[in-house]
């Protein structure tokens, strides 16, 4: 039975979108709400060092688990991935929401995305299942639209939110909008069965519970019967009081009465090297995202963590060499699908200098706000769903090749003008111009990178592939921005010690020092754009490619 290509697959795609959309938009949703956040959990303006984690704890949970998540894409059905995305998401939500302690918001933030990252290759896995090569690109551009338009939506989601509410009502919201969004694609997929009625009474109570340990009522925590389950074994964690401890014991049992469902994916997917490549992962983002990337290239922990991410990436080489059926299968990253990785790694640096520099060049050079920096970077952000539309649409007619590197063409001349900006070119009509024009065309190449990883990679490899394109990704932007700031840092100290000591006290000069850093970030840039462009016409193709493919195999369906 095959499930037919018409509405039925659009309405998919539709939904699973508006997941990657929501879960996208939670990356950026705290920019505004990070003080408040801040003072939920006791900390002060001072500790701005200790929040970080907030942050970097979503992109932890993001980023070490998709190469595990798009594995199991490829072994399970792409409906039960996406719910079970869905699911975790939600609970990171409102373990987020409830947090009154640092560490509890930080568990719950790196739950969030853990299934946040899952939902993107699943997505762009049902892609291929549902459209032949030759037809994928308008759909994959959708969902390279709806992911970046996130970075939009999630700062002005949480403005509105904080006008008439707390930060909270965010992360409630975002249970509300998951749960909505669950009820939605189990619907029109079919759904996964009826769930065993043990299971689903025992996860409906240890949920309940766990709500009841974080929330801790006043009208029962207070209480001086009901609350004795409330009152702590030791300090003042929720978790580790009488009804935490239970609400553990009633979790580890799902775990154990469930595991005939989710250990014969896991042991298949090859958990051991999930978990080294996971800690390889983990290791490069808490060495380069805690870091401030005004001030350093390495943050608190990194050169201790480097050495131990080298060590877990050794041992995942060797497991990968080793393993009966590795994680990443042989034979996945084959043909165009390891030149498209190297294409959306560039891609990732190309993008987070943009992110990052263009509110640093503003507040350097203007007198303007903290919010009106944002506003500036705004310009870029629009324009890169509307490129990613554009670079999907144009593959009815072109190659994979063609269609990036000409945008990462225009990315890299944008962004060498951008080198060259000086006080007051943001006040210019030429400024906006240039800043879309970069965004439409680092957009461009979203789609054509994951239709060339699809389109090579094997059938039973698409999750697998798709995670990997959004790892590389990733991985530029976080490492990428590290390199462009340290190599920006150097001449900005080279700068300021070639100075004498009257002009080191002169704030002009410091400022001609601070602009000489963030133009070396964007002429960086446009080095790593203009190197994507060059690998995407000479190795991606640009003559449209045709073929057919599989239909709805990803909802479970026979063909």
């Amino acid at each position: 039975m095959t499930t037919p290509v018409g509405r039925r697959p659009r309405t998919l795609l539709a939904l699973a979108s508006a997941a990657v959309a929501l879960a996208a938009a939670d990356t950026y949703v705290v920019v505004l709400a990070l003080t408040d956040m801040m003072n939920g959990v006791g900390l002060g303006l001072d500790n701005l060092q200790r929040a970080a984690p907030i942050i970097s704890g979503f992109l932890l949970g993001y980023i070490a688990v998709l190469p595990l998540i798009g594995r199991l894409a490829d072994l399970v059905p792409r409906s039960r991935i996406l719910l079970g995305c869905l699911v975790v998401f939600v609970i990171g939500s409102g373990i987020t929401a409830l947090a009154v302690d640092l560490d509890i918001l930080v568990a719950g933030r790196v739950v969030q995305g853990v299934g946040g990252g899952g939902l993107v290759p699943a997505t762009l896995a049902l892609v291929a299942d549902l459209w032949p090569p030759g037809r994928r690109g308008m759909p994959l551009g959708i969902v390279g639209a709806v992911q970046e338009l996130g970075s939009v939506l999630g700062p002005l989601l949480g403005a509105a939110v904080l006008a008439v509410a707390d930060w909270r009502a965010i992360f409630w919201l975002n249970v509300v909008l998951g749960v909505l969004l669950f009820i939605a694609i189990a619907a029109v997929s079919g759904g996964t069965g009826r769930p065993p009625f043990v299971p689903t009474l025992l996860g409906t109570v240890a949920v309940g519970l766990l709500w009841l340990t974080l929330a801790a009522p006043d009208v029962l925590a207070t209480d001086v019967t009901l609350g004795l389950p409330f009152v702590p074994f030791a300090g003042d964690s929720r978790l580790l009081t009488p009804i935490g401890a239970l609400t553990v014991v009633l979790l580890l049992g799902l775990v154990v009465i469930t595991r005939s469902r989710w250990w014969p994916p896991l042991r298949v997917s090859d958990l051991p090297g999930a978990l080294l490549l996971g800690a390889t992962l983990g290791c490069i983002v808490l060495t380069f995202a805690s870091a401030d990337p005004e001030t350093e290239v390495v943050g608190p922990l990194g050169y201790a963590l480097l050495p131990v991410g080298v060590v877990t990436a050794l041992l995942y080489l060797w497991r990968h060499r080793t393993a009966d059926s590795p994680l990443v299968p042989r034979g996945a990253v084959r043909g165009r699908t390891g030149w498209a990785l190297v294409v959306s790694l560039l891609v990732g640096v190309a993008l987070v200098s943009v992110v990052v520099d263009v509110p640093l060049f503003s507040r350097l050079t203007t007198d303007g706000s903290q919010t009106e920096a944002a506003l500036e970077l705004v310009k870029f952000l629009l324009a890169v769903p509307v490129g990613a539309l554009l670079g999907g649409w144009v593959l009815r007619w072109v190659g994979d090749g063609l269609s990036a590197g000409v945008g990462l063409l225009l990315a890299a001349g944008g962004l060498f003008v951008m080198s060259g900006w000086e006080r007051g070119s943001l006040d210019t009509v030429a400024a906006t111009v240039t800043l879309a024009l970069v965004g439409l065309g680092l957009g461009m190449a979203l789609a054509p990178v994951n239709d060339a990883a699809l389109a090579d990679s094997p059938q039973d490899a698409h999750g697998t592939a798709s995670s990997l394109v959004v790892v590389a990704r990733m991985v530029g932007m976080v490492v990428g921005l590290a390199l462009l700031t340290g190599v920006g840092l150097h001449r900005y100290y080279e700068a300021v010690d070639a100075m004498s000591a009257a002009e080191q006290t002169d704030g002009q000069a410091l400022l001609d020092a601070a602009l000489l850093q963030v133009h070396t970030v964007f002429i960086g840039a446009a080095g790593a754009a203009l190197v994507a462009a060059v690998v995407a016409f000479v190795l991606l193709g640009v003559r449209r490619r045709e073929g057919s493919g599989s239909l709805a195999r990803g909802f479970g369906v026979e063909e």
